[in-house]
């Protein structure tokens, strides 16, 4: 069966996080991704974070499965020449260096047009155009400037950043909707054209209902949220939903450090709840019969499900508010997502043998596509795809001998 990117190559200068996230998923789906790697060291994360001695690390493999991996040096003239090569025969180029980092190395999108008029160009930067246009950017960095931890934490606490990876990994997501739009434009007017996303802007997407929140506090407070005091900016809200129904991370036993649920108060919900918690004199008493009735009292309503939900395990109060409808979610620890056998049997977490680690779990492909399955395959060892691609490339054997003997490869 063919897949969906079957015939389409990525030049991937991507390093870290933000730019393999997004190759990643494209190799998933089918596309002959190239890594370009520095030779004798590769991808910084190869070795950061290392746990297994003389062997890649897993911040490395998780993010660079089903990819070639080539070793060029950009600064020999014989490493120019082979990028040039791949640039004439690949459909898409990115990267998120540091501002100006391939510019300076004559590797301008002016140039890559000119090798080849065809080819989608891919830069993940840290801030858009703008005072910040040269400033480097990290994962917590793009959090902190794209709104999202000013909103996340506690009233009474510091900006937190979130655990999920949104400022890297979401911007890498974000960036596959361009290449994928540019791929599709290009089949009708045969041109490439530029794809650029900056970390704060993806970050600020997808804080955009807190956007939509700052607009509103021009009307008063915000009545969903369980702040006592506003001021002129959206505020942390802990655990609340962000949206129009009252959410709350409640206690669980036996009371471990997660063993808690969230639970959600939908209007429905009411009465179901109350008959678990039997608190039925509740459901009609007129100071929480309706939303609004209860709008005020969200903590005490909370506090009044969290005695019954203290009695049960996070699963079993699972259980028995998805048989009456009541939207929850056990709160698992990456241990919980770890040992799930669901998640292995599905293949969205694969066990993968590699060469010099052994056994590891793989996160598998978020993206289903019904004709094109997708086969998670391990991350490449450096270099280990040089020969091939250069052979590929038409590159002789003593050619590539000469490469190597020139420190070029």
């Amino acid at each position: 069966m063919s897949k969906a990117l079957e015939g389409v190559r990525i030049l991937d200068f991507g390093h870290v996080q933000a730019g393999p996230t997004a190759t990643q998923l494209l190799a998933w789906m089918g596309a002959d991704v190239i890594k370009i790697e520095m030779p004798g060291r590769g991808d910084i994360t190869r070795g950061q974070l290392q746990d297994v001695k003389g062997a890649d690390s897993l911040y490395f493999t998780m993010l660079n499965s089903n990819k070639r991996s080539i070793t060029v040096n950009l600064k020999a003239p014989g490493g120019r020449r082979i990028i040039e090569d791949l640039v004439k025969r690949c459909d898409v180029i990115l990267e998120n260096f540091g501002p100006g980092v391939l510019d300076r190395q004559g590797f301008t999108w002016e140039r890559f047009q000119e090798l080849n008029p065809r080819v989608i160009y891919a830069s993940i930067k840290g801030f858009g155009p703008g005072p910040y246009a040269d400033c480097k950017a990290y994962e917590n960095v793009a959090q902190c400037m794209g709104g999202s931890a000013s909103t996340t934490g506690w009233e009474d606490g510091p900006p937190t950043v979130t655990g999920a990876q949104i400022g890297d990994s979401g911007t890498g997501v974000h960036t596959i909707a361009g290449i994928l739009a540019a791929l599709f434009q290009r089949e009708r007017t045969g041109r490439g054209q530029r794809v650029e996303v900056a970390m704060t802007d993806a970050v600020l997407n997808l804080c955009r209902v807190k956007m939509r929140d700052q607009q509103r506090l021009q009307h008063g407070p915000l009545p969903e949220y369980p702040n006592k005091e506003f001021g002129d900016a959206v505020p942390r809200a802990g655990n609340a939903s962000g949206g129009g129904q009252p959410g709350a991370a409640l206690r669980c036993a036996p009371g471990g450090p997660n063993d808690w649920v969230y639970v959600i108060i939908q209007p429905p919900s009411w009465e179901p709840l109350m008959r678990l918690c039997g608190r039925e004199e509740l459901i009609d008493d007129p100071g929480y019969a309706t939303p609004q009735a209860r709008l005020p009292k969200i903590p005490e309503c909370f506090s009044i499900i969290e005695k019954w939900t203290m009695t049960k395990t996070k699963f079993e109060v699972m259980q028995a508010l998805n048989e009456v409808d009541v939207p929850c979610g056990p709160i698992l620890s990456m241990k919980d997502i770890y040992e799930d056998k669901s998640l292995y049997e599905r293949g969205y977490l694969v066990e993968l043998d590699h060469p010099t680690r052994g056994r590891y779990v793989q996160v598998g492909s978020p993206i289903n596509l019904s004709d094109s399955p997708v086969e998670v395959k391990r991350s490449p060892l450096l270099g280990e795809h040089t020969d091939e691609i250069l052979g590929w490339l038409g590159y002789s054997k003593d050619e590539i001998v000469k490469l190597r003997d020139e420190k070029a490869i």
